[in-house]
């Protein structure tokens, strides 16, 4: 069953203004190996403890994602990075104290211990702290990050206008709904670090010229 928990939009909106309280039950299932779908700052989330082989299995399943893609997360704090990167260039450090909290999601080599559900098989991980206080409460609650990717089933377009939407697309393939209001967004700008170099994988809210004229300033 999927259980649905509505928002107030005015305190769910905006990273200075504290949310209410989650239920123990929605945690503790989520620890569990349950799944949830949450607003953030961009799209809205399909979430899951990326440290649950479950989880993540389910979590796969309800958006009939292909194994051999990656699946990015959400952190609670810049200094959950460690847990989850091998190695932090200089540059994508500079990139994460400006543009953090926020709509960049920067790919880096993956800590070797990063399930493979995650990574996609491959040897990197793509983190962001977004700037809403949703996701980043349950990274805090879970292993310091969630997974954040994007609430839609495979193929399908990601924009929700209402919770019985977004319920009906997805019930009984996730534990819970949290319904933060009507939100469609091009997603996170999604930049690969190469040594210090920036390669663009996806252009999002953010625009790529403004992290390319940031570096270039020194």
């Amino acid at each position: 069953m999927t259980r649905l928990i509505l928002l107030d939009a005015d305190r769910a909106n905006g990273s200075t203004i504290p949310v209410p309280r989650f239920p123990d039950e929605m945690i503790a299932s989520l620890r569990a190996g349950g799944t949830v779908i949450f607003p953030t700052d961009t799209l809205y989330g399909l979430g899951a403890d990326p440290r649950s082989e479950t989880g993540l299995d389910r979590l796969l399943a309800a958006k009939g994602r292909d194994r051999g893609k990656p699946i990015p997360l959400l952190l609670s704090e810049g200094d959950q990075v460690g847990r989850w990167a091998r190695h932090v260039p200089p540059a994508a450090a500079r990139l994460m104290d400006r543009f953090w909290p926020g709509a960049l999601t920067l790919v880096l080599p993956a800590d070797p211990g990063v399930h493979p559900a995650v990574t996609g098989g491959g040897d990197t991980v793509g983190l962001r702290v977004p700037d809403h206080p949703v996701p980043r409460a349950l990274a805090a609650l879970l292993s310091g990050a969630v997974t954040g990717t994007s609430a839609n089933r495979s193929g399908n377009p990601c924009g929700w206008r209402s919770a019985d939407e977004i319920v009906g697309e997805f019930t009984g393939a996730v534990d819970w709904v949290l319904w933060g209001g009507a939100g469609n967004s091009p997603g996170s700008t999604v930049v690969r670090m190469i040594d210090d170099q920036p390669v663009l994988l996806r252009e999002g809210v953010l625009p790529f010229r403004d992290i390319i004229e940031f570096l270039q300033r020194g």
